[in-house]
């Protein structure tokens, strides 16, 4: 209708060159009446294009929106027949309402309106490939969330009897020489087996919780290598609201035990480390290394890149190095320091 107007003027202004005499009210409603029949004429064609639209290689359906010009014309003339009678350009009236009116309104708007068809046309197409093309990436979108979601629940799952069978065989080793240890295990091993149900299925939890988690795994193993195990803490305040995968720590800490400290002799220490720096959460776990321990499956350390790359993409590092000349190494997460109040705010589009 605004489009009525500007052509409505636009025809005002030249039939004033060329001397004619014209109404500016009365064409104002002729170009109304005009357009006001292509807009009702508008959604039935989104319809049906949104519906069965056409390609390049149906030809059928091509010739079919191309013949389905004629009855658009039809319907054109006759919508704007009946909402005014026809415009006489020559008198500069309106004239009777007749069947030839009727036709003679139809053929001499043939090629302006056969103009706007196309447009509409067009305009349909356009419209229809672009919300099906927003659709598929949604399901595309969609998909790839459900298959990393997947995966990482698959991941996890992997974690569980990783973890509870190297404890239990570390319980098997003191049931014998000192039961009470293996009771007192068997007990925290409960807890933690608890704790990781009560957890459920989400993927990030809060710093402090996984710490805690660590916390019970390190007195497994401290009931097992007593005096031969140290360990020390620097825990930032500010970090213990951020957000970690969770059970992402706890197989960096076995490998570093199991591989690190518990081959050697006189046993040795760990340290565990994390701080936000520079809008990062930066955890790193140290340990001492003595003697040469039987190499493993690296579960723990292919779990936990594959699942920072399920859940952060490119925005989070993993990084493991083992130092012969100091006999350390050091194990290095840093991933977005997002805070559950910050998830909960939505300032972050899901993780995952």
């Amino acid at each position: 209708m605004p489009l009525s107007l500007l052509v409505a003027w636009q025809s005002y202004i030249l039939d004033r060159e060329s001397h004619l005499i014209v109404v500016l009210p009365s064409l104002l409603k002729v170009y109304a009446a005009r357009y006001f029949a292509l807009a009702l004429l508008t959604p039935p064609i989104f319809s049906l294009v949104t519906r069965w639209p056409a390609s390049m290689s149906d030809r059928r359906r091509v010739g079919l929106y191309a013949l389905g010009y004629l009855p658009f014309v039809c319907l054109f003339a006759t919508i704007r027949w009946i909402i005014l009678p026809p415009w006489l350009e020559e008198t500069g009236s309106f004239g009777p309402r007749s069947a030839s009116t009727l036709l003679e309104l139809a053929y001499s708007t043939f090629a302006d309106v056969l103009l706007l068809y196309l447009v509409i046309i067009m305009g349909a197409h356009a419209y229809t490939y672009f919300v099906r093309g927003q659709q598929q990436e949604m399901e595309r979108l969609r998909l790839r969330q459900s298959l990393a979601q997947s995966e990482l629940q698959s991941l996890r799952a992997q974690l569980q009897p990783h973890f509870l069978f190297n404890t239990l065989q570390g319980v098997s080793t003191l049931i014998d020489t000192h039961p009470p240890t293996a009771q007192s295990m068997l007990h925290t091993l409960g807890s933690l087996l608890r704790t990781v149900l009560k957890q459920g299925s989400g993927d990030l939890v809060p710093l402090r919780q996984e710490l805690e988690f660590v916390r019970g795994y390190l007195d497994l193993e401290h009931m097992r290598l007593g005096g031969r195990l140290a360990v020390r803490w620097r825990i930032s305040p500010d970090a213990e609201d951020a957000l970690i995968p969770q059970m992402l720590l706890q197989p960096l800490v076995e490998n570093a035990i199991v591989h690190g400290i518990a081959p050697a002799r006189e046993g040795g220490w760990i340290e565990i480390d994390a701080g936000v720096r520079d809008g990062q959460l930066v955890v790193e776990i140290r340990n001492s290394v003595a003697g040469e321990s039987t190499p493993g499956l690296q579960v723990g350390l292919v779990n936990v890149k594959a699942r920072l790359t399920y859940l952060y993409q490119d925005d989070a590092r993993f990084d493991f190095a083992r130092n012969s000349e100091q006999k350390t190494a050091v194990a290095r997460v840093v991933v977005p320091a997002f805070s559950s109040a910050t998830v909960a705010g939505g300032l972050v589009a899901g993780s995952g």
